[in-house]
């Protein structure tokens, strides 16, 4: 019995260490994370495509204050409720990140204290990002005015509060490689797109349905799914169900204005508005790789 109980020991101890080590933090290798100098430039267009506004800043922000990104309302999901931290470049945001800090924050979901974030925070879209291109984000990040204060903590429940746990989600979901293998022909616009939204735009993260554990449903890309908050469904928008041309896709985007003249509605006004700061080459690849997906009846 003395042998028996120590053998079951043992197993549970080396479960524990498989289940933390299994569970751990999965950083950017060193050659993999960005360097800088960012072009801030080009991360106001990333910031744009991202609508990190949409999130960091305070609801029914508008104009400058869109820039002053302290923490937004809560994302309240079937998962708990989710609030958006202060991003601002302040000390109670990202103020004194290093890039590297930054850059697995946004490609790996790691806090800079080595907690996992949750998947709320789209990382699992921003790890296609380039590293160069999160550089750029990070450099305009830190133009824009500090904030104080740090927002409440979200309301999450077990066993989605066990953070640890999300390491093993991680291990399922995270991965940077495309979504969708484009023809080999396909033109270098439908590739520029593919990047925007699959990677910054992250907008597989609302078009697509998800499975038991929160993560993405790949066969179901853009097809649409359950609203993230409240009832209703976000639209499939492959091309089994958007009849529109690329020019209508690309005008919608940039006007809010659908090709029978109804005006761009609900949560997707937010997206609208973050869409319309892109430039006309940027929105017409958007609409170009939407052209170019697998429909989805």
């Amino acid at each position: 019995m003395r042998r028996l109980f120590a053998g079951l020991i043992g197993l549970a101890s080396l479960g524990a260490v498989a289940g933390w080590l299994v569970t751990a933090p999965q950083y950017l290798d060193e050659a993999e994370v960005a360097q800088g100098p960012g072009n801030p430039d080009n991360g106001a267009r990333l910031f744009h495509a991202g609508g990190c506004a949409s999130c960091h800043a305070a609801k029914g922000a508008k104009g400058d204050d869109r820039l002053k990104l302290g923490g937004g309302a809560p994302l309240v999901t079937q998962f708990g409720s989710f609030q958006p931290p202060n991003i601002s470049p302040g000390p109670d945001g990202i103020g004194g990140w290093s890039l590297a800090q930054f850059d697995n924050a946004m490609r790996r979901g790691v806090a800079p204290d080595g907690r996992h974030y949750y998947p709320a925070f789209p990382y699992t879209s921003y790890a296609r990002m380039t590293g160069q291109d999160v550089a750029d984000l990070f450099a305009w990040l830190n133009r824009l005015p500090a904030v104080a204060g740090k927002p409440g903590d979200g309301q999450i429940g077990f066993p989605f509060n066990i953070r640890r746990g999300i390491g093993l989600w991680k291990r399922l979901y995270l991965d940077p490689a495309p979504i969708v293998t484009l023809p080999a022909d396909a033109p270098a616009e439908a590739r520029a797109g593919q990047y925007l939204v699959e990677g910054p735009g992250h907008c597989g993260e609302c078009h697509t349905p998800r499975g038991p554990l929160g993560g993405i449903f790949k066969p179901g890309w853009l097809g649409g799914g359950p609203a993230a908050e409240g009832e209703g469904k976000i639209p499939n928008i492959t091309p089994a169900k958007l009849a529109w041309s690329e020019a209508e896709i690309a005008d919608y985007l940039k006007t809010g204005f659908t090709p029978d003249y109804d005006s761009v509605g609900g949560t997707m006004v937010e997206v609208q508005a973050n869409m319309a700061e892109l430039s006309d080459a940027d929105r017409a690849a958007i609409a170009a790789y939407l052209k170019a997906v697998p429909p989805v009846e």
